[in-house]
């Protein structure tokens, strides 16, 4: 009966992992969306929806590999496979940093709030 109450936890545990997973891919999704800055991916500047459009692409042909919002931002949202270049992230009056680092910052704030 224990090993039963023991895994009805761990399932319990596993699909809130899921949501909260999903909840911070949407809202990273809809900070993309939604930014005034620039996203740069080898050498040409793209909206926030233009880049969204492509990080869902490459999120959709990642899926199976990505397990947690680490792993999206890592597969869909840091740097060209072709090239390998990392993508930049041009907002003004700031410095330029890599979408890695300015999807990290915003995760880490997203999740700030949700505790």
């Amino acid at each position: 009966m224990k090993t039963h109450h023991a895994l009805l936890f761990l399932l319990f545990l596993s699909f809130n992992a899921i949501a909260d997973t999903t909840k911070e891919i949407q809202h990273l999704l809809s900070y993309v969306k939604s930014t005034e800055c620039q996203y740069e991916r080898n050498g040409n500047m793209h909206s926030g929806t233009e880049a969204v459009a492509h990080i869902k692409k490459k999120y959709d042909y990642y899926y199976d590999d990505i397990k947690t919002t680490e792993d999206f931002i890592e597969y869909s949202a840091t740097q060209s496979k072709l090239s390998g270049r990392s993508y930049q992230i041009h907002c003004a009056n700031q410095p330029t940093v890599t979408s890695r680092e300015w999807l990290l910052l915003e995760l880490a704030l997203f999740r700030s709030t949700q505790g």
